[in-house]
């Protein structure tokens, strides 16, 4: 295990800076950043609605704003309680 001056001395001697910050590509190693590089801007992920097909897109987009879930029956004792906290709040 190497101590933290090693760790150090290897992050300075691979990237030329004492910074270790990782999300910063002039503290990573060049073949790290070529990698990532070449990987051209895809995500990790799938996305989300933009990435759905057209189809599932329309489905959604009929419900036509309808929570899925968490929403308050309008008028409901509920949908008041929240109201009232939400007053106190600002």
């Amino acid at each position: 295990m190497k101590t933290q001056t090693q760790q150090l001395f290897t992050t300075i001697s691979m990237t030329g800076t004492e910074n270790t910050n990782p999300g910063n590509f002039a503290n990573r190693p060049k073949e790290e950043v070529q990698e990532i590089a070449s990987k051209g801007g895809k995500a990790s992920h799938s996305g989300g609605f933009a990435n759905m097909d057209a189809d599932k897109q329309r489905e959604i987009a009929s419900e036509g704003g309808k929570a899925s879930s968490g929403s308050f029956e309008p008028g409901s004792e509920k949908a008041k309680e929240a109201g009232r906290k939400g007053g106190l709040a600002s």
